[in-house]
């Protein structure tokens, strides 16, 4: 069974919730996770991407948007989830990826965009209406 966490952060920017993806990034990498982060377009790839590199001067996360190696620890995409196994999927595209079940995690982060905030009740009611181990962390 899926575990599948959803963050809700206090804020309708849509850097706050890129920031919030980095630093759960940044975690996952550090403790030996294998990430895949789905964005849903290429336009949020290519920013998640540079934000990567920047977001904290003393943290070097090798990464890179649909990699050809299938050992880069942290993989960016937005068509599909990559077949190579993974241990956690960050989902910060509207609807649920295709191949969610593949990974032991998937971590959901929700803003107070109305948007985003629609498309994660969605997607909460799908999760649980397929069984998956619902949690949820409030952020401030």
């Amino acid at each position: 069974m899926t575990r599948v966490d959803f963050y809700t952060i206090k804020s309708d920017q849509p850097q706050a919730r890129l920031a919030i993806t980095c630093r759960l990034i940044q975690k996952a990498f550090g403790l030996g996770h294998r990430v895949h982060v789905h964005t849903g377009s290429p336009g949020l790839s290519r920013q998640l991407d540079e934000l990567l590199w920047t977001f904290r001067d003393d943290a070097f996360i090798p990464h890179g948007i649909n990699p050809q190696d299938p050992d880069m620890p942290v993989s960016i995409g937005h068509d599909r989830v990559p077949p190579t196994a993974r241990d956690l999927l960050l989902n910060l595209a509207d609807t649920v990826p295709e191949g969610y079940e593949g990974f032991a995690r998937v971590a959901e982060i929700v803003n107070e965009d109305p948007v985003v905030k629609q498309a994660g009740r969605d997607r909460f009611r799908y999760y649980r209406e397929h069984g998956c181990d619902l949690h949820h962390h409030p952020l401030g």
